[in-house]
């Protein structure tokens, strides 16, 4: 690292505190300004003149002078360990002094003796370096901030970042080398309550990836949030553990969706996902943590079809599922008079179709079930008869381009020729949830409304086997 390069060769350090601060030509205000440094940039004293000190820049290669009030020496012997931990619990909790509370990390585990270096100084290197993340994502795009420079000074002490676009925004995230550390070692259960937290953030996980890479890293990500065990969980404060159970649902969601498409146990990932989110304790979830409660549902909303068990009646309709090509389901259609040879209809896809969400209309002439192309993105198929035979009508959780959301079945009204769903969607940050009474036709929306007891359809014909399983009505 960039401190121990400097500690062997230098008589001195310093370490600059301030933003856009000016290394000049000479000690006077005037004059040519060499370079503009930021807080955590490091210097090597070489001597001192009127109230600025001569110093030596070796990441831009520059000499100057910079005012002694804007810097502060740095001494990094063992004895000195005690001094820069206490420096860097007090930056730790600093919003905008992540680079030089990164920078004091790195001091304090060069000065400290390998035996006494704990968890702690890599829990406070985490936390800054995510923050830091954090509000550079915030700020991405806008001018006149010094979040740049911040990174790149985070940059010199080896702490890395990657960038996602989502929706034409940047993602900038830690890469988390910390808190992998924190994980490794004795801790206090907070601190590993935050690298778990930090390492399987749903934002950081890499847009593009292919299926089989998703399903090992979401499994990875499962193992981590489960490192913690009952005692050490006992210990944690409510919202530590509220937290932790609303990743939990959104990890075993998707792994539910990825179980259903290599044969693997979707309904017992599923449920997992199911029990974490019913564990949560409403009561104790701040303004933040209630919009990752939202999220957290709809994830689990997504997948928890896979819990269903296909209906045991006898539809004159039913659905059978077949392979296609490689990847693909296909779905038919069959009745008495039509088989698996000649259904009524055949429709193929890449997605998931969750057989126990099946539902046959009672004029046998619609059928609904869900349908499930991204981890936490389900879709409504009716298959609808008409003059034309059989065709598919395909309702997403929303028109916008998919982020968080599902649609599922809620209940036939026999006779009128209408349809109850249910929605939860986040779209353009916002999170929406309605329950929404369609016509079969066109499926437009008739009449909505935000709980299902203020719509008379629904308190009369809402199908009882959506009303048990559904999340939405949490």
């Amino acid at each position: 690292m960039m401190i121990a390069a400097l500690a062997a060769a230098s008589l001195g350090l310093a370490i600059v505190t301030q933003d856009q601060t000016p290394l000049r030509a000479a000690p006077a205000g005037v004059t040519t300004t060499q370079a503009m440094l930021w807080p955590g940039d490091l210097l090597e004293v070489r001597g001192e003149r009127l109230d600025h000190l001569q110093v030596y820049d070796h990441q831009r290669e520059r000499a100057g002078y910079v005012r002694a009030t804007q810097v502060r020496p740095l001494a990094l012997q063992e004895a000195d360990a005690p001094a820069l931990l206490a420096v860097l619990r007090f930056l730790r909790e600093q919003p905008g002094a992540e680079p030089l509370g990164i920078a004091y990390a790195a001091a304090y585990l060069k000065a400290a003796p390998a035996a006494a270096i704990t968890a702690e100084p890599f829990d406070a290197l985490g936390v800054m370096s995510e923050r830091l993340a954090r509000r550079a994502s915030a700020r991405a795009g806008k001018p006149g901030d010094a979040v740049a420079a911040h990174l790149e000074v985070a940059g010199r002490y080896g702490v890395k970042f990657t960038s996602y676009e989502r929706e034409g925004a940047v993602q900038l995230c830690y890469e988390g080398d910390a808190f992998r550390r924190v994980l490794a070692m004795p801790a206090e259960p907070e601190a590993l309550a935050r690298a778990a937290l930090a390492l399987t953030r749903h934002d950081c996980v890499e847009p593009d990836l292919p299926p089989n890479r998703r399903q090992a890293l979401d499994q990875w990500r499962a193992e981590v949030l489960d490192r913690i065990d009952a005692a050490a969980f006992a210990r944690l404060s409510e919202p530590s553990r509220n937290r932790l159970r609303l990743r939990r649902a959104g990890v075993w969601a998707a792994l539910a969706h990825a179980r259903s498409r290599d044969g693997g146990d979707a309904a017992a990932a599923a449920q997992r996902a199911i029990d974490e989110l019913a564990a949560v304790n409403k009561s104790e979830l701040g303004d933040e943590d209630q919009a990752a409660y939202a999220a957290a549902a709809i994830r689990t909303g997504a997948s928890h079809f896979a819990t269903l068990a296909a209906s045991p009646g006898k539809p004159a309709l039913k659905v059978l599922l077949q392979p296609g090509e490689p990847g693909q389901t296909c779905l038919l259609l069959t009745d008495a008079s039509h088989g698996p040879q000649a259904p009524l209809l055949r429709r193929c896809t890449f997605a998931t179709v969750w057989p126990g969400s099946v539902r046959v209309a009672p004029d046998g002439r619609s059928v609904a079930l869900a349908v499930q192309p991204l981890p936490a993105w389900t879709e409504l198929w009716l298959l609808r008869a008409s003059a034309e035979g059989w065709q598919v009508q395909v309702l997403p959780p929303a028109a916008s381009e998919p982020e968080l959301g599902y649609v599922e079945f809620a209940g036939w009204v026999p006779g009128a020729q209408k349809l109850l769903v249910a929605r939860e969607v986040r779209s353009e940050g916002r999170i929406r949830r309605s329950f929404e009474v369609l016509a079969l036709d066109t499926l437009a929306i008739e009449k909505q409304a935000t709980s299902p007891q203020w719509l008379s359809l629904f308190n009369k014909w809402q199908d009882p086997v959506w009303k048990s399983h559904t999340v939405s009505l949490r």
